[in-house]
């Protein structure tokens, strides 16, 4: 009887525990990261040839792991269940060229690392050169992605509101699979995602529309509150951007003109290189008029 009733009070703490709205999330002596991110996002996370995990921002999260000497897990999940797995304590954070904008007050974020901007593709015979020639056109948009967030903010009202259809699919490979058999004329998707899924693809047979939808920057997300793991992973990010391991990563996988780090520490020194010509400047024309005072008596 004793087992029974201990029993039924576990199974309803466990319930509890699952209804719950409580947000569960690691802190920064944990010595694991568990990394949420989409598995079909190249360059950011996907698998390789070889059935790795592997991008730009996996290999970044896995050089931070190292380095406090941590066990990286990576986590692919569904995009559209990201914020479930990330409150519930499933992930640590969301690392996958996750967008900023728009969503600040949803989580607490690293500063930003990379330039992005949402884009057009389409094939590169389909006469549509502007976005306004996507009046009347078909349009596929990953679901739960900053591009469709874009396309139904109200800056781009009007834009979305002229196609003849806006569809969601599951991931970007099968959005192209859709513009190739004619069942879409246009994909909207991140300008890093889009150079590489042109890189694997026909040489010439798609082109990206020189008119972005939207510029953004991409952060790590973590839980609301949790700013002890979030300061942790950002503080080894920074040493390996001040090491040049973030630059050399960037080159690896093409995203090296999308970073954004050290941009304010350039705009600093700019100002200091500025400041320090103007004062050798005003000491040159403060020597060069004593000499000609000194002429002239």
């Amino acid at each position: 009887m004793k087992k029974r009733i201990l029993a039924i009070m576990m199974s309803a703490l466990m319930a509890a525990g699952i209804c719950s709205s409580v947000t569960v999330y690691a802190d920064a002596d944990s010595k694991t990261l568990t990394v949420g991110f989409d598995a079909e996002y190249p360059p950011f996370g996907y698998m390789d040839e070889s059935g790795e995990y592997v991008g730009f921002d996996l290999d970044v999260a896995q050089k931070v792991c190292d380095n406090l000497g941590w066990e990286l897990v990576k986590k692919p999940i569904n995009w559209d269940s990201k914020d479930m797995e990330l409150n519930s304590g499933n992930i640590d954070c969301i690392w996958n060229g996750f967008t900023i904008n728009g969503r600040e007050d949803d989580y607490t974020w690293s500063d930003p690392y990379l330039n992005n901007e949402q884009v057009m593709v389409v094939t590169s015979d389909s006469g549509i050169e502007t976005l306004a020639d996507l009046a009347g056109k078909n349009v596929v948009v990953q679901a739960a992605s900053a591009a469709l967030d874009a396309l139904n903010s109200e800056d781009n009202k009007e834009l979305t509101d002229s196609f003849a259809s806006l569809t969601e699919n599951p991931d970007y490979n099968t959005a192209f699979m859709n513009i190739d058999s004619g069942a879409a004329d246009a994909v909207a998707v991140d300008i890093g995602v889009a150079k590489y899924q042109l890189a694997q693809r026909e040489e010439g047979k798609y082109k990206i529309l020189d008119e972005p939808i939207q510029s953004e920057q991409y952060g790590i997300g973590f839980a609301k509150g949790n700013e002890e793991l979030r300061d942790t992973v950002w503080a080894e990010v920074m040493k390996l951007y001040d090491e040049g391991e973030i630059d050399k990563l960037a080159e690896q996988y093409g995203v090296v003109d999308m970073l954004c780090l050290g941009d304010e520490e350039a705009a600093d020194k700019t100002e200091e290189s500025t400041d320090a010509a103007e004062e050798n400047a005003d000491s040159d024309e403060a020597a060069d008029a004593d000499a000609a005072e000194d002429e002239a008596e």
